[in-house]
């Protein structure tokens, strides 16, 4: 007789350490200390999904360890392999697609000699064993992190939803008040199934519990009610379809939580188990209960967040969006297309979530005879501070490009207002500073008819130039301070400098704000150097060199791998590959002259088929203006200088020849008519050497003269004047179509 304990043969064999650990309801793995596989057993392949027996030679990882811990994972194979013990959850993606939470513990693999050659891990899935209490806290500790990352509605409701099924439920729904209406916003079920048409109602129905169906009582107490058994018990349908299709899946338990943040109901949320899936217990209890009414509590938080932040969010790009131009022009010989990106979301520490909308800009003004004022800036800082004082600075900047000023002073102006806007602060003794923003800001304007840009530039980034297939910078000799920095003392005029330069036909210039090539670090904290950023940048455009400026803007946008880290704001230009339409000539100020001027723009006109009627109207107007010009150019003499003398009159000789009492002479005046065709206007423009700038003046009932610049004024659809370096220019336009 054997004594007690003593065993067969057969029953040593049963025992045997890989029989036992294949019949073990825990996953149990092991891997060197390169973290390839060396054993898992059968459990380990259901718990993870597998993986293949062929694939002995793979990498822990390839358990199905999900990448956000995959950090952790690495810090547990240090641990242990240095004789440490680990114990924790990881989010495990199955190959089917599905994710369940497990709680694992790892030892190390000691050798007979005692050094470590592995690590063992043994796992289980999460809330599902005897030890439900111990994996609560952790696992709702991670259902939080997951959470909090999560900043849109939509993007938080597929997060439970994924946490959920098939890790705790079978079926989730996930409905959400709009208004008094209660809406499906989730519909989630177990891989491979989804509810027939005609039964259980889609993502986007209105959903209504009759009374006394348990989610009504959820949402009319506002607590979490359990369906422990729906063989026991009798609840009316939502419908007949409903009804037929939960009998036919064999719906088991379930459990509906109210979705409840600051006193208000946001909607409910219901988890389900049925008969697609095997499971130990197939029914939910009091402790499954108040689990999901915890994590309806979190679930509630996020999508709170998750609401105020969207409206915030819409609220500041609302803002931005409507500070920025709602339509651009249409301008002659100038293709453009723009871009406004604001960043990602940013958590900042103490401070909540940034929408990261700022204070970046672009415009586009119509300046005269069809030139073209072009802007790009940027704003310091972030948030709704920074798009105001944006909304101000191009209110100003809109304002003071209507003088036709030279880029340099607009920008001198520019600067000035920034100091003005200032708003200001206290300084540790309580007086009052004023600290006015920095700003980067490049204006540039164009003249499609020479193809001249005159531009000057405030700390802004240079544009990219691209032609002839080549990206390269635009040239800037002198790049002036940002805005609202100059030094006291400094006048502006000696900060920021005027430089023209000529396109070549067919060229695009590219403006950009720097969140283009500005990307927050990687993961591994790695961050590429402004130089390889914009080598980058350059190679991607040159591919699309000689696209439309649509594609050209759409290819910058994505040009930078990467997450943007400030708002962006993109411009794309390209000049005519056609010279457009212009006739110049230049006269003596004479009053016969005016007939002549008359003469070349009638012919001007009908070359370039006018309709005969705003001709006429064109002709008549040239008529006035330089009629306006001669008779102040005859009126405008050089007047001769005095000589004052004391004491009695001296006598007069003629060959006395005293400095200052020479008659100076006058030289010949003259004045340049200039005509420009556009697609759908005519622009004439009349030159002078006479400095003081027209107005209209008020010409009484017997005055011969006075009403030119009135009639300019009713008829012409636009006109204006504009300093020139030897004298003004002025101006007016003539639809050539409609009014």
């Amino acid at each position: 007789m054997k004594r007690w304990g003593d065993l067969s043969q057969e029953a040593a064999d049963h025992l045997a350490a890989g029989s036992v650990l294949d019949q073990a309801e825990m996953a149990v793995v092991v891997t060197d200390r390169f973290s390839n596989l060396l054993y898992w057993n059968p459990f380990a392949e259901k718990l993870f999904g597998g993986p293949a027996k062929s694939s002995r030679d793979s990498s822990g990882l390839s358990l199905g360890i999900m990448e956000k811990d995959h950090p952790l994972a690495i810090e547990l194979a240090k641990h242990v392999l240095k004789g440490g013990v680990w114990e924790g959850t990881f989010d495990v993606r199955r190959g089917d697609g599905t994710i369940v939470y497990v709680r694992a513990q790892a030892v190390p693999l000691r050798h007979p000699s005692g050094s470590v050659t592995g690590i063992v891990m043994t796992a289980r899935e999460a809330l599902r064993s005897n030890e439900r209490e111990k994996d609560r806290f952790g696992l709702l500790e991670r259902i939080g992190e997951r959470l909090a990352g999560s900043l849109y509605v939509e993007e938080t409701l597929k997060r439970v939803a994924e946490m959920l099924v098939p890790q705790f439920a079978d079926h989730c729904f996930i409905e959400l008040m709009e208004g008094d209406r209660l809406v499906r916003r989730v519909s989630q079920h177990v891989q491979g199934w989804a509810p027939p048409s005609g039964t259980w109602k889609p993502v986007g129905a209105e959903i209504r519990y009759p009374s006394g169906h348990y989610a009504d009582t959820a949402l009319r107490r506002q607590e979490t009610i359990l369906v422990e058994d729906f063989a026991g018990s009798r609840y009316p349908a939502s419908h007949e379809g409903s009804a037929r299709l939960c009998g036919e899946i064999g719906m088991t338990s379930a459990i509906v939580a109210p979705l409840l943040v600051r006193g208000e109901t946001l909607g409910l949320m219901y988890l389900g188990l049925s008969n697609l899936t095997d499971r130990r217990s197939p029914h939910y209890d009091a402790f499954d209960r108040d689990f999901v009414g915890a994590i309806a509590t979190r679930v509630a938080l996020a999508i709170d967040n998750a609401l105020l932040f969207e409206e915030e969010r819409h609220t500041a790009e609302s803002f931005q969006k409507y500070l920025l131009p709602r339509a651009l022009p249409q301008l002659d010989g100038l293709q453009i297309a723009v871009r406004y990106y604001p960043a990602a979301p940013l958590a900042s520490h103490g401070q909540g979530i940034q929408t990261q909308v700022g204070g970046d800009w672009y415009d586009v003004i119509p300046l005269s005879a069809g030139r073209v004022g072009i802007v790009i800036g940027d704003v310091e800082g972030r948030g709704a501070k920074a798009a105001a004082i944006m909304g101000q600075l191009r209110a100003a900047l809109r304002a003071f490009a209507q003088d036709d000023k030279s880029p340099a002073d607009i920008l001198a102006r520019l600067d000035e207002w920034t100091r003005i806007i200032a708003t200001p602060e206290q300084d540790d003794k309580g007086g009052e500073v004023s600290i006015p923003p920095i700003v980067t800001c490049q204006y540039l304007v164009y003249d499609a008819w020479s193809r001249q840009l005159s531009f000057a530039n405030a700390g802004h980034a240079p544009p990219l130039l691209l032609v002839d297939g080549e990206c390269r910078e635009l040239e800037i000799e002198e790049v002036g301070q940002p805005l609202g920095v100059r030094a006291k003392g400094l006048h502006a005029d000696l900060v920021y400098k005027e430089e023209t330069v000529s396109l070549p036909p067919g060229a695009a210039l590219l403006l950009y704000t720097d969140g283009l090539v500005d990307r927050r670090p990687g993961r591994d904290g790695s961050m590429p150097s402004e130089e390889e950023t914009l080598g980058t940048l350059c190679a991607e455009l040159t591919k699309v060199s000689g696209a439309e400026v649509e594609r050209i803007a759409d290819a910058a946008t994505v040009a930078v791998p990467g997450e943007i880290d400030d708002d962006m704001a993109i411009l794309v230009v390209r000049s005519s590959d056609v010279d457009l339409d212009v006739e110049a000539r230049t006269f003596p100020a004479q009053p016969i002259m005016v007939g002549e001027a008359r003469r070349m723009a009638a012919e001007a006109f009908a070359d370039w088929n006018v309709p005969e009627e705003r001709a006429e109207l064109a002709c008549l107007l040239v008529s006035e203006v330089v009629t306006n010009v001669v008779l102040h150019a005859a009126a405008a003499g050089v007047p001769r200088r005095e000589l004052v003398v004391e004491g009695p009159p001296l006598p007069f000789e003629e060959s006395w020849d005293m400095p200052g009492l020479e008659e100076e002479a006058v030289g010949d005046k003259e004045f340049t008519l200039r005509l420009r065709r556009g697609e759908e206007s005519v622009w004439v423009e009349v030159f002078d050497q006479d400095l003081r700038l027209p107005r209209i003046r008020s010409a009484g009932e017997n005055d011969e003269g006075g009403r030119g610049l009135y009639l300019v004024d009713q008829l012409a659809r636009r006109w204006g004047s504009r300093p020139t370096r030897e004298g003004k220019a002025v101006w007016f336009e003539i639809p050539t179509r409609g009014r």
